[in-house]
């Protein structure tokens, strides 16, 4: 496989006009407008409309992350406002406490807003009323970091659950390119209606098209569905700054790897369907991950991590069948006694990447100079221009609330 490290990042951009970015969402979720491209063509459609052009037998991948409310206001007592992004916990196992009781205390890793007026040693204070009982929750810096800040919280009383208290002090974090405080509707239509798994900063949006509707036709005609876990993290909407995608760092999310599902690529025959670019990346980190398997079965569950460029820098004659890949990294999951492995990928997907375990994508419509508008280039081989002019050509909607598309992969 070549380098995508020397790929021009100027290449991967495009005119967006303002009044083409979705501010807000449709009033019915899968009325948005569905582009179809297969074979070099391009149909448009209604989401509703999605099961007529996946054939039988399809399998679709869900990403079941949860948007957590992790934008957090502090007021001084001078007046002053702190705001607080939560990015992700210290530990990865802090995902799994945000639904504990009797904790009493955690740590995230977060941004900060007018964190000069922070001063060291101050502890900013949230006090407030729920189901009759006082609630007080604190954060204090704990270490400062080059990119972000790590933050201790304290709450009382402990035997209310980290989750139940961001419930009530937080606020849904909505994409900064909407340029709009969050609104009330923004709390249920900023999720799939099949959101589960607490953690996500940032919604995977061509989940967002899904209906209990679409879902009934897709059962109706033999497609089948399965649910994976990446935590979506604030990176997703980084702009690729560097003049070659050699200087770009990719951020990392931590995908949840279960046995079970591993199992289940392995015995479906038929295409499989990412739902979602977030549902692409976990796919072809299964694949890379179980090569890693394949070649070393001695790995320790902590050296299982995909970097990258470690797509990029195995030869192409060493890589193993997607089916062997999987074999592999179940069987070493079956030897590691592991029903589920938590992980973290920073796999960036360019050109000339090629899918090894997905035949189609769900998505929307992305940002220019994104490494999701990179993903998009890889998979339709560089077809993406004349996709993104036929939409915008077309009245199509852009972004997280915009509409959606089905690409087939050449």
């Amino acid at each position: 496989m070549q380098h995508p490290k020397h790929l021009l990042t100027n290449a991967y951009t495009y005119t967006l006009p303002d009044d083409r970015i979705a501010r807000f969402p449709l009033a019915a979720r899968d009325q948005s407008k569905l582009l179809i491209y297969q074979k070099g063509e391009i149909r448009e459609d209604r989401f509703y409309q999605l099961d007529r052009y996946l054939p039988t037998g399809s399998l679709l991948v869900f990403n079941n992350t949860r948007v957590i409310p992790a934008r957090l206001l502090f007021r001084k007592q001078s007046g002053g406002v702190i705001e607080i992004f939560m990015l992700e916990p210290e530990q990865k196992e802090a995902y799994g406490s945000l639904y504990e009781k009797n904790l009493g205390t955690i740590r995230w890793k977060c941004l900060i807003g007018g964190a000069s007026k922070w001063k060291r040693g101050q502890v900013m204070q949230k006090e407030w009323t729920w189901e009759g009982r006082e609630v007080q929750l604190e954060a204090s810096i704990a270490e400062r970091k080059p990119d972000c800040f790590v933050i201790q919280y304290n709450w009382r009383p402990a035997e209310t659950s980290f989750s139940e208290i961001l419930q009530e002090a937080g606020s849904i974090p909505i994409p900064p390119y909407l340029k709009r405080e969050a609104a009330s509707e923004d709390t249920e239509r900023y999720q799939t209606i099949y959101a589960r798994e607490q953690g996500s900063v940032a919604a995977p949006t061509a989940g967002l098209h899904f209906t209990d509707g679409v879902f009934a036709a897709l059962a109706a005609k033999g497609i089948q569905v399965s649910f994976i876990t990446l935590h979506v993290g604030a990176g997703t909407f980084a702009s690729v700054k560097s003049r070659t995608l050699e200087g770009h760092a990719m951020h990392a999310e931590w995908m949840n790897i279960e046995l079970a599902f591993v199992r289940q690529l392995i015995a479906h025959q038929g295409p499989v369907i990412a739902v979602g670019t977030t549902s692409l990346r976990t796919l072809e980190s299964l694949y890379w991950l179980g090569t890693k398997c394949w070649k070393d079965p001695l790995l320790s569950p902590g050296q299982l991590t995909l970097d990258q460029w470690d797509p990029y820098e195995e030869a192409p004659r060493a890589a193993p069948e997607p089916k062997q890949a999987l074999q592999a990294l179940e069987e070493w999951m079956v030897k590691k006694g592991l029903q589920q492995h938590m992980t973290e990928t920073r796999l960036l997907i360019a050109p000339p990447y090629q899918p090894r375990l997905a035949q189609a994508l769900i998505t929307n419509f992305h940002q220019p100079g994104s490494t999701l508008l990179l993903l998009v280039a890889a998979v339709t081989k560089n077809k993406w221009k004349e996709i993104y002019d036929w939409a915008l050509a077309h009245e199509f909607r852009f972004l997280s609330y915009g509409d959606g598309c089905l690409i087939y992969f050449d």
